[in-house]
Parts: C-alpha cells; structure tokens; sequence
C-alpha cells in the first residue's frame, strides 16, 4: 500500500461512532494517483459514511485519512481545494439558473471570467446546454443531477469523489456521465472515488473495486481479480458425435482446469476461459465432432458481491 504522501487518497482505520452504532469501523485503503476506484456496499454499509470523512465534511472518530497527502482533519480548507464532490443530493440553488451556479462556483475557486467561460464549454457534454440558462427549480432529477457533476469539475480537481453519480439519470444520461468519468481519467489524469449501487458502471468504468459491508472493507481488487476469487469460467458445448472424443480432445488444450462431459454436454473450466473458446471450436473440429452449441458463463461482480455480503446488490448485475 503506497504511503500517505504517495497515494491520493489514503485511510488508515478510518472509523466513524454514532452513539453506539459503528457505522465505520476500521477501513484501510489506498487510491493511487489516476486511478479509478469503485465502491460498493448494501444501503447502511457505511459507503456515503466514508466519503463524507475523505471530503471533510464529517469528522472520522477514529483513524485518519490524506487526500494527495494532506491530512483531511488537519488541512480540510486545503483538501477542499483539491478536491470536487458530487454526493447524492444536489446541493444546487433552486432559484439560480444552471449558467449562475456555475459561474458562482468558478468565483468561488477563484476563476477569471474567461476560465469560467471555457470551463463551461469543456463541461457542455454532461450539461444539458438548453436548459443552462433557466432555473434550476424547473430541471428535472437527472437534470440536476449532470449539473450537479459539472458544478464539482468546474475548477479543474485533481481528485473526484462521486457518490452514486448516476443514480435517477436516464440510460443516455448515465452513458454521458460514463464518457466523462473515462475522458477525465484519459486525458486529464483525474483520480475518481466512484461510489455506485450499478454493479456494470464499476465493472465498465473501475481500475479497482472496495467493497465495504457493515462499515468493513470485506473485499478489495480489480473486477477481474475479484470475480476470480470466487470462481472459474465454465465453457459449455453441446456437441453431436463421440462425447469421449470431444473429452480427450478438449483435455488436451494448454489453460483447462478441468473436462467434465454429461452426455452430449461437455464442459470446461478454465481461469481465462475467453481465450479458449476459439480453441475448443478448433480442437474438436479436428476431433471430427460437430458443435450444436458454444457459450460460456464468467464469475460477475454481483456473484463476487453476494459471496462477501450474503446479499445481492440493488441496481443490477455485471
């Protein structure tokens, strides 16, 4: 684990009592620099807990926590500067319009007319650009909740904390914040701390995923990492002629870990096992067997999920 001063954002036993409730008990991460790092949890794991303490907006009772090194209780007015926050409700001024918020926002951080203009124009993509100049009373959730977004990026953060970001938008809403999320990341080279309840928005857009289950990081790696951890891919064919043929032939391509046939069902298991459905179509063409079917099922988050939780996620499956 990278030091407190290497990593943007580092806790170490971070903790957080409500009176006799451990709504954070202990939790020990790391975010490197340009990461993107996802975080899941069942409602009241503690996940909003824990990133209101990395933003200074609560303070832990227990632990401590640095974002690009700084000491989140020690220097909150400077932490603050570095950082941009979207939490799940919007706290936009109804009775400005979307442009005002912005503008304040940039003035605030100390933007020149000019920036603002510009840092405007950059965020169009997530903005809904003809409602900019109306209310924002009369937007809609998902509305709001892009504006919301752009309002945290306005002064150029080096890291992001967004807490369930995508939550009410939209199908073409949330890919527009995907897109954004990944082009910050490309070509700005902005770390994310991305909490979600959407198990595919951490598998498409996290370079690693914490899960955090009644106030404890339980579960810790890259998706790909984490779904090994609890399983192996199972490659099925159904096939017409010799099943034992198939077998034996199956049984000798290099990554299997195992062949198991069921009558004219054959199946294999295998860690990588999308690097090998090419070559079990080929070795049983040269076995002379003929393939009625080919599929394979991969381990999700969501089976990673409730094998650490005992529960499924709300939001759906990856």
């Amino acid at each position: 684990m990278a030091s407190a001063h290497d990593a943007a954002v580092r806790a170490e036993g971070l903790a957080r009592r409500f009176g006799e409730l451990d709504a954070v008990a202990g939790v020990d991460l790391a975010v490197e620099p340009g990461e993107i790092y996802g975080f899941l949890g069942p409602n009241g794991a503690g996940k909003s807990t824990v990133v209101r303490m990395l933003t200074t907006l609560l303070a832990p009772t227990g632990g401590r926590a640095w974002v690009n090194g700084l000491d989140v209780v020690e220097h909150p007015g400077d932490v603050r500067f570095l950082i941009g926050v979207a939490l799940q409700e919007a706290g936009l001024d109804a009775k400005m319009t979307g442009r005002e918020v912005l503008v304040t926002q940039g003035r605030l951080f100390g933007l020149t007319r000019h920036e603002i203009d510009q840092r405007i124009d950059d965020l169009s993509p997530i903005l809904d650009v003809a409602a900019i100049d109306r209310l924002v009373g009369t937007y809609s959730g998902g509305m709001a909740r892009r504006l919301d977004l752009a309002t945290a990026l306005m002064h150029n953060p080096t890291v992001l904390f967004l807490d369930e970001p995508t939550t009410g938008l939209d199908p073409p809403g949330r890919l527009r914040v995907w897109d954004e999320v990944r082009r910050l990341n490309e070509e700005v080279g902005m770390t994310l701390f991305l909490t979600t309840q959407y198990l595919e928005e951490a598998d498409e857009l996290a370079d690693r995923v914490g899960i955090i289950n009644a106030g404890a990081l339980v579960a810790e790696g890259t998706p790909s990492e984490l779904k090994r951890s609890i399983g192996v891919d199972v490659i099925t064919v159904q096939v017409d002629g010799d099943p034992h043929a198939a077998q034996r032939a199956l049984e000798e391509i290099e990554g299997t870990d195992s062949v198991d046939a069921f009558g004219s069902e054959l199946r294999v298991s295998a860690s990588e096992g999308g690097r090998l459905l090419s070559p079990v179509a080929l070795a049983l063409d040269r076995a002379g067997v003929s393939v009625r079917e080919l599929s394979m099922h991969s381990p999700t988050l969501d089976d990673v999920f409730l094998d650490v939780t005992g529960t499924h996620l709300e939001g759906g499956t990856a």
